[in-house]
Parts: structure tokens; C-alpha cells; sequence
């Protein structure tokens, strides 16, 4: 079975969890060429006792916008992780977490997958992106930034620092570097798909 590349952006109010909490996270399942087969997004309540990472906070005021998003219709964590597993373990093939920065996005997403749900589909299976950029573009890391990134890696997505958004933008990202690779490899994949509607998995209305 074929395995998926999950694409993940988290929103968080601090640096790392527990002493302060995800505030909204969104996830996109690809396959690899690039087949957007469905969506998942919430935006959580804060943890009890945890409190806003003041440099975290002063960037937030310059993104009202995004910091509305996040705090419309916050859930209980407890209610929307073990969602989250159950999407995941309902995909048709394995799930590997995609991030920009994976260090930063699957810190959170790991956490709160085995506090409020109990186990993580992912494992340790965490892909990072800007490391693959490194290897692919023969840079040092720390110079391996977007904008010294070539053009057609990029799909025409808005980046808005709202999760599903940012999820979408770059698990595109992933896989147009994916193809470029394993087309350079002589590896043959389907090539890259026209944008889908895709199946958005949405917390329950009232």
C-alpha cells in the first residue's frame, strides 16, 4: 500500500506544548502525484494552566486576520484529537507527516496526539521539508530558504497563516519537489494532478 504524505501547519500561541497550547492545525493528505484525497482542520482551546509565549503573543498582533481564524469555535482537545487519529487511520495507506518546519509543527501535533489520543498513526515517520530542499538544491541548511527556491516548485496557494491553508500550500510544495527528484533518479511517478475539490474533515456544528 502506497504510502501518503500528510501535510501538517500548526498555529500555536508559544514555542513548544504544554506551557502553552496549539491554537488551530491543519492537515492534507496527498498522494504522490499529487492527489489531494481529503482535508482535516480545528482549532482547539487552550490547555489549563498554560499561558501565551509573550514574544509569540506580540507576533500575533500583527496578524488579526489569522488570529481570528483560529479562535473561531475552539474545541476541547480532548474531543478533537482522537478525531484526528480516526482520520488518519481511515486514509487508504500509511501516513507520513510533511512540515515546514517539521521540528516545530510535529513537536505539537505528537504531543497532542499522545496526550489527548493515546497513540500517534505517524509513529516517528516526520519529513522535513526544507531538509529535503537542502539535499535536493546541494545548500547549506541555514541558506536553504523559500525564496532562494525555484519558482516551479511553487503552486499558486496563498500562504495566510491559517493551518489548512498553509497545510495545502505546502504539501504542494513537498510533492512538486517529490516529482523533480524522482524524475532526476529516472524513478517514474504519475506526474502531478490539477488541483481536486477536496474532502475537508470539519468539527460538528451545533
Amino acid at each position: 500500500m502506497a504510502e501518503l504524505y500528510v501535510s501538517c501547519d500548526v498555529e500555536a500561541d508559544g514555542p513548544i506544548p504544554g506551557p502553552h497550547s496549539m491554537l488551530s492545525f491543519g492537515a492534507a493528505a496527498y498522494q504522490a502525484d499529487k492527489t489531494l484525497i481529503g482535508t482535516f482542520s480545528a482549532n482547539l482551546a487552550s490547555l489549563p494552566g498554560a499561558a501565551p509565549d509573550p514574544a509569540t503573543a506580540t507576533w500575533w498582533r500583527t496578524q488579526p486576520e489569522a488570529w481570528a481564524a483560529c479562535r473561531r469555535d475552539p474545541e476541547e482537545p480532548a474531543t478533537v484529537m482522537p478525531r484526528f487519529r480516526r482520520w488518519l487511520e481511515e486514509l487508504p495507506g500509511p501516513p507520513v507527516f510533511v512540515a515546514y518546519p517539521a521540528a516545530f509543527d510535529f513537536l505539537f501535533v505528537y504531543w497532542y496526539l499522545m496526550r489527548f489520543a493515546g497513540h500517534s498513526p505517524f509513529s516517528h515517520s516526520a519529513l522535513d521539508i526544507k531538509t529535503y530542499a537542502m539535499a535536493l538544491l546541494g545548500t547549506e541548511y541555514r541558506d536553504t530558504v523559500k525564496r532562494r527556491m525555484p519558482e516551479r516548485w511553487f503552486d499558486p496557494h496563498p500562504h495566510t497563516h491559517v493551518a489548512l491553508d498553509d497545510a495545502v500550500e505546502q504539501g504542494a510544495l513537498f510533492i512538486n519537489m517529490l516529482h523533480e527528484d524522482r524524475a532526476r533518479g529516472g524513478v517514474r511517478v504519475p506526474a502531478p494532478q490539477p488541483a481536486r475539490p477536496r474532502r475537508t474533515a470539519r468539527p460538528p456544528r451545533p
